[in-house]
């Protein structure tokens, strides 16, 4: 069982965090800024585009992926919003057994639809910029008409191959981290399989969220990406590891979900995002697994596993268990993430960056889906956690709900380390 008094032990939080993944996401505002700063000085700002795109196309993998389903939900049905994933069907070269694996992305490739054509953009977006099926992706969108723009690294092979194609490039950016002269030590004895940067999604999201609204893709004021950063940046005070857990919401969220199988449940499509990004933080982070769903059709998904052997169980608020000796009970435990912008009348938030609140059982109204899931959790003595962000604009109540989350996932991992 997971030793909560962990969380409350910053220098602990420090030596397990490795890869400094505190770090990178307490530096997320700053890279949104900075993002915006060079896609504006890469010509965004002076793009005059005759209309909207039929479809954007956005193409990569891990976080960039996660960017352009956050797009999608963002720009609802103004504009067909299509992710390409990757598809495992490149030859990659067989090697000595001696040698280091080949990168995990040699074996990456990507196909465009086959209705893609001059009427579309493709957005291609990596954190590397050495995926050659990528390279391939664009020379394809190329031959069609398609309109490209390239977020990579500069001087990547992707970023070279923007210029060849006739793209847009936009630059990618890295974490600030600080440079002891050392690399950060990785989580797993996996070369080929890096862990991740935890703050890329707002590297990549950022340039796909500037280029998009200037496009009238989404219907975004203009200054909310710039508004964005600060959100970020008052969800790292408050997420800070010295920040005492009965404070530090993350700190609060990572400890009620220590030994259960979380079901992340989300109305609407911005918490849904959050939720799917939510499941593959705590995979990667916390290496917990969860999952993720949108109400109501997530009810009768996953109505079958309240009646079996997760669903019953002690009550995890006993107060006289063993918290550290006993064995991890694995429950489930019901986590809701919702958007509920605050409507003419109703109470204003305590605090303007207070983020997304713990909404109580007994609190409405609430819509159909997220009543029922309250009913149904309630019918079999299965703890549900409500999260819900007062935010009006999609983009800020996206951010809200997962800074906290992302916080939340890194803290569960280091603690889980720790123990």
């Amino acid at each position: 069982m997971l030793d909560d008094t962990l969380l409350d032990d910053p220098a602990a939080l420090q030596r397990a965090d490795h890869d400094r993944a505190l770090l990178a996401l307490a530096g997320a505002g700053a890279r949104v800024r900075t993002a915006l700063r060079l896609a504006d000085a890469a010509g965004i700002d002076r793009l005059r585009p005759d209309g909207r795109p039929r479809a954007v196309l956005v193409a990569g993998h891990g976080s960039a992926l996660t960017a352009g389903e956050i797009l999608a939900a963002l720009a609802g049905t103004s504009v067909l919003v299509v992710p390409l994933p990757p598809a495992d069907v490149a030859a990659v070269p067989h090697t000595d057994r001696a040698a280091a694996p080949p990168a995990f992305t040699a074996g990456l490739a990507w196909q465009l639809p086959g209705w893609a054509g001059p009427l579309d953009l493709l957005v291609i977006s990596s954190a590397d910029g050495g995926e050659q099926g990528l390279v391939s992706l664009a020379e394809q969108a190329y031959a069609r008409g398609c309109a490209i723009v390239v977020t990579a690294p500069a001087g990547s092979p992707l970023a070279e191959a923007a210029l060849q194609v006739r793209a847009l490039p936009l630059p990618y950016v890295p974490p600030n981290l600080p440079d002891d002269g050392t690399a950060p030590a990785g989580r797993a004895a996996e070369p080929d399989l890096p862990a991740e940067d935890p703050a890329a999604l707002w590297a990549h999201l950022t340039p796909l969220l500037a280029l998009t609204q200037k496009l009238g893709v989404t219907q975004l004021p203009y200054d909310a990406p710039a508004a964005t950063a600060d959100l970020l940046d008052a969800t790292a005070v408050r997420c800070r590891p010295d920040a005492a857990a009965y404070t530090n919401p993350a700190k609060g969220l990572a400890a009620r979900l220590a030994g259960t199988v979380p079901l992340l449940w989300a109305e609407g499509p911005v918490a849904e995002a959050a939720a799917v990004r939510f499941a593959a933080q705590l995979a990667d982070r916390a290496g917990r697994p969860a999952l993720a769903g949108r109400l109501p059709q997530v009810l009768t998904a996953h109505r079958g596993m309240f009646p079996g052997q997760l669903g019953a169980g002690a009550d995890p608020d006993d107060f006289f268990r063993d918290r550290v000796e006993e064995p991890d009970p694995l429950h489930l435990q019901v986590l809701l993430l919702r958007h509920a912008p605050a409507t003419p009348g109703s109470p204003a938030p305590a605090e303007e960056d207070a983020g997304p609140a713990e909404v109580p059982a007994d609190e409405g109204p609430r819509g159909f889906g997220a009543a029922r899931a309250h009913r149904l959790a309630a019918a079999h003595d299965v703890r549900l956690t409500e999260y819900a962000s007062t935010r009006t604009e999609p983009l800020h109540a996206l951010a809200d709900l997962v800074a906290l989350t992302d916080f939340a996932a890194v803290y569960l991992g280091l603690a889980a380390a720790q123990s």
